[in-house]
């Protein structure tokens, strides 16, 4: 087909861009986004008979598509990038593309080692230890925001006569004392994960606590670092034999993901998308509240939702948010595709042990709001309990 004559199929979604404001949007433009998959080819209405040829019109998603594309598919632009865009905007992206978008996200998690597969795990895991410490490699626990938030309202709890965390905590950790987990062990604990696809409690314990660096207890480390002595019938579903917490069958972590992405509906992955984005915004919206509380120098609503979280699993959600000052389309893919994983495991631990006290998940600082909102059907079956919903505050 000649860019210089477009099809009239193709004269029509042009004619659609430059009704909307967008008329730098050319025929050859066209022919590149089908070229990539972003966009469908046209559909054939038959031959007009004699030799005239044959008529098409546009696929109806195409004009959606079209105006996306202009938005987002500009010169230099990744087209996994772009087709992740239009997915987050809830345009009819080919199936094919978005899912080969979201692998191609998995595929960017490397690892030293990944270029010889079959050697012996332990040996790879030697070796990777090796080049982690040679290499001075190391992973951000407490990204510096929230480290000068943590001062911040620690300064404030000490100036106003209070004390924080309540002496009562302490009583909820088995397990209290400084955490060991460095940076390095950090990043070792985070590869060997990825390449095994498990991770021992005690490495998940400590890692919690390594986050909360100046907590003197942490129930929450303590309840995963005790699950098989506490609910010793509902590890021996979940464990393996060596207390090795599994993603699924024993392999690489990012085979479990890439088989998500590929085999996942797609409403699932969009709402877990959407999801994703809640959180992020969530957690930068409570950092700037918390600072505003701060430079006012008086604690509020703000603050006793970050301290509540930073001794749950928001304030994991918080310090991971942080940590990527940019979010690049392919990271919010990863951080969607994982919620997707968290939500199906949460559903296999349900099946698997009934009677899951789910509804703990609705307390405060337990999980951040987005995702509690996508846990509603498991945290509404559960008859909530003495506490669920109760808020931590300092006590004088």
């Amino acid at each position: 087909m000649s860019t210089d004559t477009p099809s009239a199929a193709d004269q029509l979604l042009l004619d659609h861009a430059h009704r909307h404001g967008y008329n730098d949007v050319t025929a050859k433009m066209l022919e590149v986004w089908r070229s990539r998959r972003l966009l469908p080819d046209n559909i054939s209405g038959g031959g007009l008979g004699r030799g005239k040829g044959s008529t098409s019109k546009p696929a109806p998603e195409s004009f959606d598509l079209v105006l996306g594309l202009a938005r987002h598919g500009g010169r230099g632009k990744r087209p996994n990038d772009v087709a992740l865009l239009l997915f987050g905007e809830g345009l009819p992206v080919p199936e094919q593309t978005i899912r080969a978008a979201i692998i191609a996200a998995v595929d960017t998690l490397t690892i030293p080692g990944d270029d010889d597969p079959d050697t012996d795990p332990e040996h790879r895991l030697d070796a990777l230890a090796e080049h982690i410490a040679n290499a001075g490699l190391t992973m951000t626990l407490v990204p510096a925001r929230a480290r000068r938030i943590d001062e911040g309202i620690a300064r404030l709890v000490r100036a106003s006569g209070h004390t924080w965390p309540p002496a009562e905590l302490a009583a909820f950790d088995g397990n209290p004392g400084q955490p060991t987990a460095t940076p390095k062990d950090a990043a070792l604990a985070a590869a060997a994960a990825a390449i095994t696809g498990t991770m021992s409690l005690e490495d998940i314990g400590d890692l919690v606590r390594a986050m909360n660096p100046t907590a003197t207890a942490n129930p929450i480390a303590s309840l995963v670092e005790t699950t098989r002595k506490d609910v010793p019938e509902f590890a021996e579903t979940i464990l393996t034999d060596d207390n090795q917490l599994a993603l699924g069958p024993v392999r690489d972590a990012r085979d479990h993901l890439r088989d998500l992405a590929a085999t996942a509906p797609l409403h699932d992955l969009a709402q877990t998308w959407k999801t994703a984005e809640g959180v992020r915004q969530w957690a930068l919206d409570l950092c700037g509240r918390v600072e505003e509380e701060l430079a006012a120098g008086q604690l509020g609503e703000a603050a006793l939702e970050w301290m509540n979280g930073r001794y749950a699993m928001a304030g994991l959600a918080v310090l991971s948010t942080l940590k990527d000052r940019d979010w690049p389309p392919a990271q919010h893919a990863l951080d969607a595709l994982g919620l997707l994983f968290q939500l199906g495991a949460y559903r296999r631990h349900d099946r698997l042990v009934p009677g899951c006290q789910w509804h703990l998940l609705a307390a405060e600082g337990m999980v951040p709001p987005p995702i509690r909102e996508l846990l509603q059907d498991l945290i509404s079956q559960s008859v909530p309990g003495a506490g669920a919903g109760a808020v931590v505050r300092p006590a004088s």
